[in-house]
């Protein structure tokens, strides 16, 4: 017990000392892990403590990720995939493993062993990817979507590798690994499985009625379960049969010999639709969190320094050369598909690395005498090489890539010639909405925006828009923010919309300013600024949603309007009547005077509020 609980504490420790610090040098909490296990690395060998076997506890987090992810991916949208799947993730495994093949063979390798390795070196790291890509928000952008589908067709793919590796073993290998067995059978027992024994037809019909069992479970069976469960009203038992249902699809998956990954994540995609969706998705969130952090620390602590000292450079050339072969296949699929600008480069800097998925191979080869162990060890070394350089890959991205592409964005702001005294900044949805209907009553507009390709898509509609950052002092100044009348912030960036409005407050008070709020804190930075005309996002389109509501349940459209009037007039009471607690820089559920002022007022105004809504609904049901 002792030793479980000082190996937990290490771990821990590890994690909570060393992530924070990555962080914050904008190194990521993949990089963080993995430092945390190399530095943990002498404790652990000191101990004679089997890093592979925590390893392989550890890689239920990348099942558990890949259930998060299935549940955001509705049946629908996965089959909109389908030629992404097949195009960019079949053409990468099949470029990417003749590449590698040939270079092996080239190599002096045999064929078998050079497939083999190309087959392993195709796969990509499902944790440090999605993790890496989701950290920096970058996981719903071209790049990020093209990566996800590649990095799901690996996993579809390694179902195929499992059953092929093992025609692919040499006769010399067998024959040491048979005479090996044998000498070590009765001291070892068998692990369970469903298709042992069975022939080829009973082995597909058996993993065929898992899959059905999977998906007709998550149709059928987890609604009824949860309802049963809620009787109890407890928390921890919602999160037990989270946890059993991720566990138990796992281990069917297992016993049939499919991928525990692939099978959750299709359980995530039957489920997406579900009214526990959210229930599931905050239980398990915690837990592959964990079991994450864990697994890149245990690539970090089981890199073998004794061997990559003794090899150094061929590790190092390996490494190296591989990541360069995957990148150069990577960006030929970018190419063919169409991925433009930044987007190109993330998709094969992230991608271009070995996955966790190869040490499990790596060590089914040597299990099946495909590969010698001395090769095999190399080439784990090779893996956990390339995934721990793969966060400097992102961070290579970022500080370098992606802003040579911004520079690209960033040419000379356009002459502004416009003699309009309206300004806004910002051409997206929103401030392309505002310019039509200002256009559409008569009124001239000046739209400036900073996004040189949005810009190019607007010409093509004939729509005038000027190139440049409103946030400048001297382009408000070309723009005419002397003489204008309104200046309307709809602008994306929070911090750019608070500088902005800041600015024109403080030395163009004149100017009325309408602007753009991202959520309540926002409402009340911009308040403090002096702006008093902000609009929230989501606050009317929720009101619109509202009242569609209210109608749906029978409330005619202007009695229903005047509900929404009611609401909406007590919410705008509310938010300034609570504004100067608002403090800068302090988040409103952190600021203890605002909390206690906003519930007293709950307390003393929702009733009459409420009062007034259910009068007017019951007038609404007396004209019936």
């Amino acid at each position: 017990m002792t030793d479980i609980l000082l190996l937990t504490f290490v771990f821990l420790a590890a994690g909570v000392l060393v992530v924070p610090i990555a962080s914050h040098f904008s190194l990521g909490s993949v990089l963080g892990y993995l430092i945390a296990g190399i530095l943990i690395s002498p404790l652990l060998t000191l101990f004679n403590v089997n890093v592979s076997a925590i390893q392989h506890i550890a890689e239920f987090g990348v099942v558990m990720m890949l259930f998060l992810i299935g549940l955001e991916l509705e049946p629908r949208k996965l089959w909109s995939m389908r030629a992404r799947l097949l195009g960019l993730g079949g053409g990468q495994i099949l470029l990417t493993t003749g590449a590698v093949t040939a270079i092996g063979i080239m190599l002096d390798q045999p064929w078998s062993v050079s497939f083999t390795i190309g087959l392993i070196f195709s796969l990509s790291s499902t944790a440090i990817v999605l993790q890496t890509l989701t950290e920096r928000g970058l996981l719903k952008s071209d790049g990020g979507q093209a990566s996800l589908a590649v990095l799901l067709m690996q996993d579809i793919a390694v179902i195929p590798m499992l059953a092929l590796v093992p025609l692919l073993a040499l006769p010399e290998l067998v024959n040491v690994i048979n005479q090996a067995s044998s000498e070590l059978a009765p001291a070892t027992g068998q692990s369970l499985s469903l298709i042992d024994g069975l022939n080829s037809w009973q082995v597909a019909l058996v993993t065929i009625a898992a899959v059905g069992t999977v998906v007709l479970g998550g149709n059928y069976l987890i609604s009824p379960i949860f309802r049963f469960i809620s009787l109890a009203h407890l928390r921890e038992l919602f999160t037990a049969t989270a946890l059993m249902f991720v566990i138990g699809i796992a281990l069917l998956m297992s016993l049939v010999g499919l991928s525990p990954a692939l099978g959750t994540f299709l359980a995530g995609v039957v489920l997406a639709n579900s009214a526990y969706k959210h229930e599931l998705e905050s239980n398990i969130a915690p837990f592959k969190g964990l079991l994450l952090g864990l697994f890149f620390m245990t690539v970090g602590a089981g890199i073998n320094f004794h061997l990559l000292t003794d090899n150094f450079l061929l590790i190092v050339s390996l490494t190296l050369g591989l990541i360069a072969v995957k990148a150069i296949v990577m960006m030929l699929l970018a190419l063919i598909f169409k991925l433009h600008g930044a987007h190109k480069w993330l998709f094969a800097l992230g991608l271009s690395q070995a996955g966790e998925f190869g040490f499990v191979l790596l060590s089914f080869t040597v299990h099946n005498g495909v590969i010698p162990a001395d090769i095999s060890e190399l080439l784990l070394l090779v893996v956990a090489l390339s995934m721990l350089l793969t966060p400097l890959l992102f961070i290579i991205y970022d500080k370098v890539i992606a802003k040579q592409y911004n520079k690209t964005q960033a040419r000379e702001a356009d002459e502004i010639n416009s003699e309009a005294n309206i300004i806004i900044a910002g051409s997206g949805r929103m401030g392309l909405m505002i310019d039509r209907l200002l256009r559409a009553a008569g009124f001239d507009t000046t739209v400036i925006d900073y996004s040189s390709e949005r810009l190019e898509i607007l010409k093509r509609f004939r729509l005038k828009t000027y190139f440049g950052d409103a946030t400048r002092p001297d382009l408000l100044t070309a723009a005419g923010i002397d003489e204008a009348k309104l200046l309307i912030v709809a602008i994306d960036e929070t911090d750019k919309i608070s500088k902005l409005v800041k600015y024109v407050s403080e030395n163009y008070p004149h100017v009325h300013i309408v602007s753009r709020a991202t959520d309540n804190n926002h409402v009340y930075d911009l308040y403090a600024h002096g702006c008093r005309d902000i609009i929230r996002e989501t606050h009317d389109s929720s009101l619109r949603m509202g009242r569609s509501a209210f109608e749906a349940l029978g409330i005619v459209r202007d009695k229903a309007e005047k509900m929404i009037d009611v609401f909406n007039d007590h919410e705008k009471k509310l938010m300034l009547a609570v504004a100067d607690a608002h403090k800068l820089g302090v988040p409103n559920y952190e600021n203890e005077e605002y909390i206690a002022r906003m519930l007293t007022l709950l307390e003393e105004w929702e009733p009459a509020v409420g009062v007034k809504m259910q009068a007017i609904s019951a007038e609404a049901s007396a004209d019936k």
